[in-house]
């Protein structure tokens, strides 16, 4: 039952994320983007967004931040992947943990996807939701 439900949710991430591209023009879905530059004012967005979902957002420290990016129905996408170490609600460090999310622009929020968790298959997924979209984590 749990190896069903984890071949499904890996199936319905790297489906959500497969397509991304830094060109302007509308591809396959299945084709995986092309990493990009986070600009100060990305990492801030996913910051801020990764922050509002944690138990203590102060304790949060993020490591690097990957991306890639693609215009899609004439609006850009970025797709985000990163690891995030923050306080649980026992007051210990959970260890770096990956998360992957989209923002649509540097105006808009940042909409977590999904983050993985202290079991290896849950950072698996995350990494190859990922490698999908064209940012290799590990």
């Amino acid at each position: 039952m749990r190896k069903a439900l984890v071949s499904a949710v890996y199936v319905a991430l790297v489906g959500a994320l497969q397509g991304c591209e830094t060109s302007p023009s509308v591809r396959s879905p299945a084709t995986p983007g092309v990493e990009i530059g986070v600009s100060p004012e990305l990492a801030a967005q996913v910051e801020l967004g990764m922050r509002r979902r944690l138990k203590d957002p102060d304790s949060a420290k993020f490591g690097p931040i990957r991306a890639s990016g693609r215009v899609w129905n004439g609006r850009k996408e970025i797709v985000v992947c990163g690891f995030v170490n923050s306080k649980n609600s026992f007051g210990g460090y959970t260890g770096a943990l990956p998360y992957v999310g989209k923002v649509y622009d540097l105006k808009g929020d940042f909409d977590l996807i999904t983050m993985g968790d202290e079991s290896p298959n849950a950072a698996l997924m995350v990494a190859a939701a990922c490698r999908g979209a064209g940012i290799p984590i590990t």
